[in-house]
């Protein structure tokens, strides 16, 4: 049945939330409340491989506990241990079995579509299609999108869980996945972005598409980890880095990676972020400085005084927005830590900075104000994702109260059963 909210528009199904809400918790904000490592390293054979956003210190004690078979930790290890094994049977994923041909004609090209553009009703044939903010277009999930997105869920917990375990299959599978996708000449998808996000009637692609490609951010250490894992080749790993490495050039030099570059709200962050991320992956660390040490500008641009992000509160998801956008300046300032930034510090001159926009969204996420701002879909993922950005700032602002209030967020029945609850609160 067809349902519809208070604005009229057909009902979403939630976007791409992770289910594996473990995986990501690992990844990011199981931290320690004194911060990061300078030598944020993970031990392999003698050798150190180095992290860009995972936080080696927290992963090792993670591994350390699960093997000693730590009882706080265990129920949440079993969910995750079970998204894993789900994992397995996952896939492969390619951008070849999309049932559309991109405007190229190559299929090795992804292709997406506008998330929330859809039919004209006033034109026969529905062209141009136009937007409805918040609203997710009928066959948006019939393009490269979705199963990049479950390649990208299923790498991560199965690289995870292969270093928590040391159970080869698990690495074996993600191998498996990434060759799929980015390495075998059959399947493989070319490195650009050229036909995201097109707006049909309008154009072929936008820099906007661009956005879809952040769900790599934190995958890339989990192709760190798989580096030892006897099933990835020296050769292979240096034929992904090449990978990335063309794909970071597209983004630098092409006309639509610096459209994108030039936005000012949640996209351009995001922008920046994959930038720096892809650059400390290929050795390209200037190239990361550089777009890292800039960010300051954003966030004086971003953030007001009060901590509202205006780019973001004009949405029709202004909650989820002001979040994601968050998302991103976190990961920002994890990365800055390792190359001499604080930008969790940072305050803009008239007194932006990451921590007042927590702190402005907070009260409303607590429940303790009425969201007076457009907010169309369901709070929940929005939730899950903002008691995880207070768990990874609270180390930083240990005078805040943001450890104390992710027990009062109201994650609900999901957050426990994806086994989110147990990490945050335990």
């Amino acid at each position: 049945m067809r349902t519809e909210n208070k604005y009229g528009y057909p009902a979403r199904f939630r976007m791409d939330f992770p289910r594996t809400a473990v995986a990501i918790l690992i990844l990011f904000f199981f931290r320690q409340l004194n911060g990061s490592s300078s030598q944020n390293t993970i031990p392999f054979n003698r050798k150190t491989v180095p992290l860009i956003l995972m936080d080696a210190k927290s992963l090792l004690e993670i591994r350390d506990r699960i093997r000693r078979g730590d009882a706080l930790i265990a129920p949440a290890f079993e969910k995750f241990r079970k998204d894993a094994d789900a994992a397995l049977r996952e896939g492969p994923f390619s951008v070849m079995d999309k049932p559309f041909l991109p405007p190229s004609g190559d299929k090795h090209d992804f292709m997406s579509v506008a998330t929330y553009h859809w039919p004209n009703p006033d034109t026969p044939d529905g062209l141009p299609f136009i937007r409805r903010d918040g609203f997710i277009a009928p066959d948006w999930d019939r393009y490269d999108v979705v199963p990049m997105g479950k390649m990208t869920r299923a790498v991560t917990t199965s690289a995870l869980a292969y270093f928590f375990t040391d159970s080869k299959p698990y690495a074996e599978h993600a191998i498996r996945l990434l060759r799929t996708w980015f390495l075998d000449p059959k399947t493989r998808m070319n490195p650009h972005l050229n036909y995201g996000q097109a707006i049909r009637g309008v154009n072929e692609g936008r820099g906007a598409g661009i956005i879809d490609t952040r769900k790599w951010v934190p995958m890339v250490d989990c192709m760190v980890l798989l580096s030892n894992s006897g099933a990835w080749s020296g050769e292979e790993q240096k034929k992904l880095q090449e990978w990335f490495g063309r794909y970071l050039r597209w983004l630098l030099e092409s006309p639509l990676g610096k459209s994108e570059a030039a936005k000012k709200n949640n996209h351009g962050t995001w922008y920046e972020v994959q930038v720096a991320t892809y650059a400390l992956f290929t050795g390209e660390k200037a190239i990361a400085q550089h777009f890292i040490g800039r960010l300051h500008n954003r966030i004086a641009f971003q953030i007001l005084r009060d901590g509202k992000q205006p780019p973001e509160l004009e949405r029709t998801r202004a909650f989820h927005y002001s979040s994601m956008n968050l998302e991103a300046l976190c990961h920002a300032a994890y990365m800055g830590e390792q190359m001499g930034y604080d930008l969790w510090h940072f305050r803009a001159e008239d007194g932006g900075s990451i921590q007042t926009a927590l702190d402005f969204l907070l009260p409303y996420a607590l429940r303790e104000k009425e969201w007076p701002y457009q907010q169309v879909t369901d709070w929940q993922e929005d939730l899950e994702l903002f008691a995880l950005l207070l768990r990874r700032a609270s180390g930083h602002y240990p005078e805040s109260k943001y450890e104390r209030s992710i027990e009062r967020l109201p994650l609900g029945k999901k957050a426990n059963e994806t086994g989110i609850y147990d990490f945050l609160f335990q």
